[in-house]
């Protein structure tokens, strides 16, 4: 019951966000990590958007993008990695939901499956999808630009727009 009344908050925080961009339009700094094993990529739903994205967030002052995406991952799904391992594949900058977004995504290439563990508050569900499974789904775009870079393809449609 608990996690339901998380997951409404964070709704709640996030509509309000929404009209807080829209008007002061912030330049913001995120930090996102694609975990590959065997092909697949890891995918996570927050409760509060409803497009699939990867374990990452904000980078807070005095952090890296490397910082910020090593503290997001632990964070929201429980998996420790090292610095060297995140290789750096997207570095822009956007408009998305009102703010100017620079956003940083790393690849992690592990050989082992990673477990997985979950909030169920602000991340409520976390799979690996083939590229072909993952380019089907609402996705930030982004991580669709990430995955097609990945397969060689470029179609440049955007399933999500803003």
């Amino acid at each position: 019951m608990i996690d339901f009344f998380f997951r409404l908050a964070y709704r709640n925080a996030y509509r309000l966000m929404r009209m807080y961009w829209g008007v002061r339009h912030p330049h913001v700094h995120g930090a996102l990590v694609a975990i590959w094993h065997d092909g697949k990529i890891l995918l996570v739903q927050n409760s509060y958007v409803p497009y699939r994205s990867l374990p990452g967030g904000y980078v807070h002052k005095h952090e890296t993008g490397r910082d910020a995406a090593l503290r997001e991952l632990r964070e929201e799904t429980g998996i420790r990695a090292a610095a060297a391992d995140l290789k750096p594949v997207i570095d822009e900058h956007h408009d998305w939901e009102g703010k100017h977004e620079h956003v940083e995504i790393f690849d992690l290439d592990v050989s082992e499956r990673p477990h997985v563990a979950i909030d169920n508050r602000e991340v409520v569900d976390a799979r690996f999808f083939s590229p072909q499974e993952a380019l089907g789904l609402k996705l930030f775009p982004p991580i669709r630009r990430l995955i097609e870079r990945r397969l060689g393809t470029s179609t440049r449609s955007a399933h999500l727009t803003n």
